[in-house]
């Protein structure tokens, strides 16, 4: 477990691809709970700890998970990722390119429980709900391309399902219509960056993930900005 910022409030930890940040029907262990145990043997803490979960990433997806060690703390980031104040900057890799390098995706997404996914709508349809990203291609090579993607809403496998919808699917993402997997199950999708303000000591908090150990991503940072 990599901890990438931690105070008397927030832990936030850098999740690894195949990590699930909360339990679910597979019964494999999930991120809240290693990080609990680390907080009981670090502080030497008796009983139960407190940890909050303010979101969640999906479990092929790598990068930055927010927590919180009090219940202040949960209580405020709860308001603060509702009502935007919360900056999530993305990063992504598929093998097809935008348009435009840089622009703003608008779309209904509809969430299909069954089948775990979502479908875009280019306008409001039953049961949808409106999805906003922005985006820019920030490093290219011959056969893939470096995306920075801002979250202005936060819907289920938003930022796979538009990418999809306009042709770009993620690398590794089968089921948004990559053509294979990746070796290790993972799909190219990174939670580079959150910024807020603290919640508590209202001092600004900018973390910034490490990426992947993986060739790819390594080479296409070096063309980026």
């Amino acid at each position: 477990m990599l901890i990438a910022y931690e105070d008397n409030h927030i832990i936030i930890v850098s999740k690894r691809s195949g990590e699930i940040v909360q339990g679910d029907k597979t019964g494999d262990t999930p991120l809240a709970e290693t990080v609990k145990v680390y907080l009981k043997e670090a502080y030497a803490k008796p009983g139960n700890v407190f940890l909050g979960v303010v979101h969640r990433l999906d479990r092929p997806v790598w990068g930055l998970v927010v927590f919180a060690k009090t219940s202040k703390a949960l209580s405020r980031l709860n308001n603060m990722f509702r009502d935007g104040d919360v900056h999530k900057t993305y990063w992504a890799i598929t093998r097809n390119a935008p348009q435009a390098q840089e622009g703003e995706l608008t779309n209904w997404l509809v969430r299909n429980e069954k089948q775990n996914k979502s479908y875009a709508y280019e306008h409001e349809v039953p049961y949808s709900k409106r999805a906003v990203l922005r985006y820019r291609i920030i490093g290219h090579s011959d056969n893939y391309y470096l995306w920075e993607i801002q979250l202005l809403t936060g819907r289920h496998h938003q930022i796979r399902c538009q990418l999809a919808n306009i042709g770009c699917p993620i690398k590794g993402d089968l089921k948004y219509g990559a053509k294979r997997s990746n070796p290790d199950g993972s799909i190219c999708l990174l939670s580079r960056r959150v910024e807020f303000i603290h919640p508590v000591s209202q001092l600004p908090v900018s973390v910034t993930a490490p990426l992947p150990d993986d060739k790819l991503w390594q080479v296409l940072c070096l063309t980026g900005d």
